[in-house]
């Protein structure tokens, strides 16, 4: 299927996020820890004079700052267990609205294109205004700072890293990362990264498994559940997660050295960096073929590209007229996500553009078997497939007779 049709299930993996503003409220702070200061409502203006809100959360001990990140269909409360928890431990943390979200003025497109453009140009002005609040409160340990965010806060918390190097860690639930924040975890192997993920979550493991394994930090965590939900909304089924992301943020930030330490251990290219850099090079799509077969074979559950941007990577083929190097690389994504419908249909699409109408006809039959049971569709994207998979079939089954 066309990129752009892909497009509408990012972004309703984006969308699946739901509401936790009290899952993990409940839990009593440790008897001997500090006094804990009610959150405050807190006012920001963005370079360009947008009204902001902020939830501020202190205790009554001086400790680093936390920066928390929410997910595209929620606001800054769905942070509110894991920040009431961390300011029992010391932190200092702010939890932000984006522009257009919860209490913050500014619009929010409803065209995912648009509202990327705003976050990719608006949202890391707003995010800085943010810190430097942040990092202005008496208290805050400027020197140890922390970020986290969830689904489409991901790549934000990372692109604050790489705006500030006082962050010591990042905690990154359900999502992937642009381009440019792989390049900088990959060449950060300081930064140590925790993430989590749950099956289920249309594709939230193999985006977020991929984008980690650009780190090259030996010590990176990264938890996967089964049916946890989506971003922070994990939190309230799996009841392990809140304390080991404290327990991350407590060794890594709280207690970490007041200098960055810089890993003794760390490698050269993982094996994801290797496989996409040759994927991507003229004339690489063979030896990353290869390189793929390699991995496999020593480890079934790695994951070495995510589905959209393989997808994406073999269309791009297909219009500069490489159908044979399209074909490899959507037969590598359907033997990546076997699941997906939208691979089949893809790959049919290739040996369309190859000539080959036999396996064209064959596969957009299996976009039709795969479809009802497709765990990341959307019904919308379902039923694009389905018509275009079942007019495919029709016009190659007319041309055959």
């Amino acid at each position: 299927m066309c990129s752009q049709v892909r497009a509408l299930a990012v972004s309703c993996v984006v969308a699946g996020a739901m509401s936790m503003a009290s899952s993990l409220a409940a839990q009593s702070p440790p008897a001997a820890g500090p006094v804990l200061v009610a959150a405050q409502t807190i006012d920001l203006k963005s370079p360009d004079g947008i009204a902001l809100k902020a939830s501020y959360f202190s205790s009554d001990r001086p400790g680093p700052g936390l920066l928390l990140l929410h997910a595209c269909n929620r606001d800054r409360s769905s942070w509110n267990g894991l920040a009431t928890a961390a300011a029992a431990r010391g932190f200092r943390v702010l939890a932000l609205d984006y522009r257009g979200y919860g209490q913050s003025g500014g619009t929010k497109s409803d065209d995912p294109q648009q509202q990327q453009w705003i976050a990719d140009r608006e949202w890391p002005g707003d995010i800085d205004a943010a810190y430097a609040w942040l990092i202005s409160q008496p208290g805050v340990d400027k020197t140890r700072m922390g970020a986290a965010g969830a689904s489409c806060g991901v790549d934000q918390a990372v692109q604050l890293s790489r705006r500030h190097p006082e962050v010591r860690t990042v905690v990154l639930l359900s999502g992937g990362l642009t381009a440019s924040g792989r390049e900088f975890i990959r060449d950060s192997a300081w930064l140590p990264i925790f993430a989590a993920a749950s099956q289920g979550d249309g594709g939230a493991v193999e985006a977020t498994r991929w984008a980690m394994g650009w780190s090259r930090n030996p010590t990176n965590r990264f938890v996967e559940y089964q049916a946890a939900g989506h971003g922070t909304d994990m939190f309230a089924v799996e009841k392990e997660l809140q304390p080991q992301v404290l327990a991350w943020l407590e060794t890594h930030v709280r207690d970490a050295p007041a200098t960055r330490p810089t890993p003794a251990t760390a490698g050269g290219p993982t094996i994801v960096e290797q496989f996409w850099t040759t994927l991507n090079q003229p004339g690489g799509v063979e030896r990353a073929r290869q390189l793929y077969d390699e991995a496999k074979s020593r480890d079934k559950s790695v994951v070495l590209f995510p589905e959209r941007e393989t997808n994406l990577l073999g269309y791009a083929l297909l219009r500069d007229d490489k159908a044979k190097d399209a074909v490899v690389v959507f037969q590598l994504n359907v033997e990546g996500y076997p699941r997906s419908a939208n691979a089949y249909d893809s790959l049919s699409d290739g040996y369309l553009a190859l000539g080959n109408k036999e396996e064209a006809l064959k596969y957009a039959q299996k976009t039709l078997d795969v479809l009802d049971k497709d765990p990341d569709a959307t019904p919308e994207l379902k039923r694009l497939l389905r018509e275009g998979a079942e007019k495919k079939i029709k016009e190659l089954q007319a041309a055959g007779k």
